[in-house]
């Protein structure tokens, strides 16, 4: 505790810690701001009637993601998602495209070229992703139709007026994540994207004890819930040792490391040797961080769309229906396909982030090497062996936090948003996060002589 008091005692900290919690709050605040024109009590009814099928699960995993509010038809409904997929576009492209590779590499000035196309690219990519999200709204569904939410003006102005609103709204986020980094402390879009996940936790947690179909609260100290419906007792304490093993081991994982021994060459000047030192290379365990499971999610958001529109094309035909079925969120061949994508994503992932031809080069010009290995291809092949099985465990783990709320929905009966936040992808952000966080309080406090907050 009194670590934490310590924090306080550091003019500058304290000062980019104030600045950051006011960034955020502004940010909650936007969050509850609706669209014009939108009735949000019929707009919520809406969604829920979406929210069993695949594409309330889409909006639902955006809207974790990127800590936006789809559900609600906010002017920070899309959060930073357009954002994210322009900074992966620009990622990808550095890989292949040699003028953005070269400028990736000339250092800080370069970075910030990078930063600044992102930001340019950014606009088109959400005026695209709002415009299909409010024409989706504007569509009639079973028992509703466009003028129980929309009252007021023709549908092109709400178009057009929405369009803008939510653009404007995800370009001040994009801004107002740049101006924590600055002023602030941590990485201002993971904590806008943590804060909205932490934001839900409450929401999640009200359908373990409150049934909204019978208005009243669940009897949940009781084996097997209400009448082997619901939430029992028996969940509770499941679910509660589920978040406990979930954050220790995404802790272990998120801080655990390879480390190569590296031996630098010995120089002798006069009668002074320099060099002989030993060193660590360290290759993180989970080095693509969360980025395989968004990928894997997102893009296995695409089959269930496509077989629903081949089967409402063909109704006659039965195969649509059994293959539309099978990529059910709780089906085993979604999980493999889940698993599978997720190991592919997290060595093409790791792949870019990680060059060991680089590395190798890097370790020959100053003159160090891997003890038992030849510098130059040597070096570079027992690299690329190692981060070959490095990343296999971190795959490993990744898959099996990913799968929890998939295997607790359908074998306990808790709702999916439930058991996302206390043992899935959701959970796994937000320790990773607060991990960043607590490293980069530690780096301010030790630059000043205080004891750091994991110190002993």
């Amino acid at each position: 505790m009194n670590k934490l008091f310590t924090i306080f005692h550091v003019p500058e900290l304290r000062r980019k810690i104030v600045i950051t919690i006011l960034f955020l709050a502004i940010y909650r605040i936007g969050y509850f701001v609706p669209l014009p024109i939108v009735d949000q009590v019929a707009m919520a009814e809406r969604m829920q009637q979406l929210q069993s099928g695949a594409l309330g699960q889409v909006l639902g995993l955006v809207s974790l993601f990127s800590g936006g509010n789809l559900s609600q038809a906010c002017i920070f409904g899309l959060g930073i998602m357009p954002y994210i997929s322009s900074s992966i576009i620009f990622q990808l492209l550095a890989s292949v495209y040699p003028p953005l590779e070269k400028l990736q590499k000339e250092g800080e000035v370069g970075r910030k070229k990078i930063n600044e196309y992102t930001r340019y690219a950014t606009v088109p990519i959400c005026m695209l992703q709002s415009f299909f999200y409010v024409r989706h709204i504007m569509d009639p569904v079973a028992g509703m139709a466009h003028t129980d939410y929309l009252t007021g003006f023709n549908y092109l102005f709400f178009l057009v007026a929405s369009v803008l609103t939510m653009t404007a709204g995800t370009v001040f986020l994009m801004w107002l994540g740049e101006q924590i980094d600055e002023y602030g402390i941590g990485n201002g879009i993971s904590l806008i994207i943590m804060a909205g996940i932490v934001a839900r936790i409450p929401d999640a947690t009200k359908t373990l004890f409150y049934d909204p179909t019978t208005n009243s609260f669940r009897h949940v100290f009781t084996l097997g819930g209400e009448g082997g419906q619901g939430v029992g007792f028996e969940k509770l304490i499941v679910l509660m040792a589920l978040f406990v093993a979930v954050v220790v081991a995404v802790v272990a994982i998120t801080k655990g490391q390879r480390r190569i021994p590296t031996q630098s060459a010995k120089h002798v000047r006069g009668r002074r040797v320099y060099g002989g030192t030993r060193q660590f290379l360290p290759l993180r365990i989970n080095a693509a961080g969360v980025m395989p499971v968004i990928f894997a999610s997102s893009l296995l958001l695409l089959p269930v769309f496509l077989f629903k529109i081949l089967r409402s094309s063909f109704p006659g035909s039965a195969i649509w229906a059994t293959l539309e079925s099978s990529f059910d969120r709780q089906g085993y061949i979604y999980i493999l396909c889940y698993i599978a994508l997720i190991y592919f994503f997290c060595y093409f992932w790791t792949a870019i982030q990680f060059n060991p031809k680089d590395i190798a080069q890097n370790l020959k010009d100053y003159g160090s090497f891997i003890p038992g290995y030849r510098p130059g291809k040597r070096t570079a092949d027992y690299l690329e062996k190692v981060l070959m099985r490095v990343t296999y465990v971190g795959a490993a783990f990744l898959a099996v936090v990913a799968i929890i709320p998939n295997l607790v929905t359908g074998t306990m009966g808790v709702d999916y948003r439930v058991a996302s936040f206390y043992g899935g992808t959701g959970l796994l952000i937000v320790v990773s996060v607060a991990l960043d966080l607590v490293k980069k309080i530690n780096s301010h406090l030790v630059m000043r002589n205080y004891p750091g907050l994991t110190d002993d």
